[in-house]
């Protein structure tokens, strides 16, 4: 179980010890805490893509309502992660060499998901957005599992030769 804690918690990967260590590992959350907050955001954030999706049907602006509600669940589930990691230790895996640029690409996506729905109000945009939001976000979930993004690579080049 412990070790199940560990992994969970982004915690398994032995660090340097010292003061920072210290500092971003603390947390006053017990663990029954943490995994009820994750939980608590990972379906609060389902339930706004969902939620989204419905709005598509609404007449006139759905769309943006849709791009509105997509990106919010987006925001609220990635951020469901920081219950078990702790925030500082979550901002330091996804500013990490190895998905700085997935994390960027989602956050720019995102704003722009958000900016084209609320400023432009531009439809066309707010659909675009979504779709390199998800893909983004597909991207970058990958990243966190071994290889996996070598192995779509690798089933895309066979698709195209």
């Amino acid at each position: 179980m412990d070790k199940l804690k560990k992994a969970l918690s982004g915690d398994d990967v032995d660090e340097e010890s010292g003061i920072m260590h210290q500092v971003m590992d603390a947390s006053t959350l017990s663990w029954s805490t943490r995994i009820k907050g994750f939980a608590i955001c990972f379906i609060l954030g389902f339930v706004f893509s969902i939620l989204g999706s419905a709005c598509v049907a609404l007449p006139g602006k759905g769309f943006i309502l849709f791009g509105i509600f997509y990106s919010l669940g987006n925001i609220t589930a990635l951020s469901s992660t920081m219950f078990l990691m702790g925030p500082c230790n979550q901002l330091q895996k996804m500013f990490a060499p190895t998905r700085f640029l997935a994390t960027l690409a989602v956050l720019g996506f995102l704003g722009l998901t958000l900016c084209a729905a609320f400023w432009w109000e531009k439809i066309g945009l707010v659909i675009i957005f979504c779709i390199f939001q998800f893909l983004a976000m597909t991207w970058y979930s990958i990243s966190y599992i071994p290889y996996a993004r070598n192995a779509v690579i690798k089933f895309f080049q066979s698709c195209i030769s």
